[in-house]
């Protein structure tokens, strides 16, 4: 597909508009009151322009943010890998309710020039549904919209879900929805998502990769992604999977999040899971220095006062194994977001000043 070319049955909240008349689009977005639109608008702009490349942001969410660039041609594959995955087809509706700073937004608006998606944008709030009631075939959201749309999930076909992982209690509350629901695997550098995971109706507890995309682990058992429509380099990423297959994968954790206490290794998303259906409030695990232990395992939970019922309910919980429960239990009022809303563990981390 030529970057010039805009599907013909692509439209942009309700107006067919080609290659070329994207720029006067662009200014218009770029002269609203709207920050959203403004970014929608910038991205146009980039878009329709000579340069091959797109600079975007990653998230920080496991870093420092940082500017990387990713080509045009690539981003317009990953559209297609996720439209041929996911059965879109032009003329389809989509709601495009993401920050469009990001890759995950700049991704909605690609994949409805590349397929031909009828694109509707409101702003990226919290709650991006409160006042919508159209149905649609297509959308993107993360966790905490979904968690604040359930009761509307029912306007969506097909939903995807990234940005974070959802928590075992908005997967339980997903279930009876009409809608496909999928958690996303991938990244920036990925130009978002290379896999998928169904989290409703015939539920999965692996990630089946797109067309086109093969999947092995390293020496240290880490996700290797061979894409080379995407990237002509292998990415070899910092997640422990388990491989069941060239295209199928479970997720275990994090590589540099994993805690060496006493000798014994534990990967905190484990234990993160366990956990999710005793504590309803944001929280993680992480692993602090201790003088006998080299690392001792911490709870951090945001609230601005203990919870003694729940600390209780951890502690005794059976399906953690002794040297998997927290040695100490530790509270902040708020803790610290990277822009796009995840939780930067190593800035909240030096709220505690330990």
């Amino acid at each position: 597909m030529e970057l010039t070319r805009i599907h013909p049955d692509f439209k942009f909240n309700g107006v067919h508009y080609n290659y070329k008349e994207l720029h006067k689009v662009a200014q218009d977005l770029l002269k609203t009151n709207q920050p959203f639109e403004n970014e929608i608008g910038l991205f146009f702009n980039s878009w329709i322009n000579s340069n091959p490349m797109i600079e975007v942001s990653t998230s920080g969410s496991t870093g420092t943010p940082k500017k990387i660039l990713l080509k045009k041609e690539s981003m317009v594959n990953s559209a297609l890998a996720t439209g041929d995955f996911l059965g879109l087809k032009p003329k389809n509706k989509a709601l495009h309710c993401l920050p469009t700073k990001f890759i995950a937004g700049k991704m909605m608006l690609v994949r409805a020039m590349v397929l031909g998606l009828e694109i509707d944008c409101v702003a990226p709030t919290s709650n991006p549904l409160l006042e919508i009631n159209e149905d649609y075939d297509f959308c993107a959201m993360i966790p905490l919209q979904v968690e604040n749309s359930v009761d509307k999930l029912n306007l969506f076909k097909k939903l995807i879900v990234g940005g974070a992982k959802p928590s075992n209690q908005l997967i339980s509350k997903i279930q009876n929805s009409t809608a496909d629901v999928y958690e996303t695997y991938g990244m920036t550098e990925t130009i978002t998502h290379i896999a998928l995971k169904k989290l409703n109706k015939s539920k999965e507890d692996y990630f089946t990769a797109l067309p086109n995309i093969i999947v092995a682990n390293d020496h240290r058992n880490c996700l290797a992604i061979f894409a080379p429509r995407i990237s002509k380099k292998s990415v070899v990423t910092n997640d422990i999977v388990e491989i069941i297959n060239d295209k199928q994968f479970r997720w275990i954790g994090r590589y540099d999040s994993v805690i060496n206490s006493g000798g014994v290794k534990l990967i905190p998303e484990e234990i993160e899971q366990t956990l999710s259906t005793l504590i309803h409030k944001p929280f993680f695990i992480t692993g602090i220095s201790d003088d006998v232990l080299g690392q001792k395992l911490v709870l951090v939970i945001e609230n601005s006062t203990k919870i003694p019922d729940m600390e209780v309910a951890v502690m005794e919980n059976k399906s953690l194994l002794k040297f998997q429960k927290p040695k100490q239990i530790f509270y902040l009022p708020q803790f610290v977001l990277t822009e796009n809303g995840k939780i930067n563990r190593r800035l909240t981390i030096a709220l505690l000043n330990l």
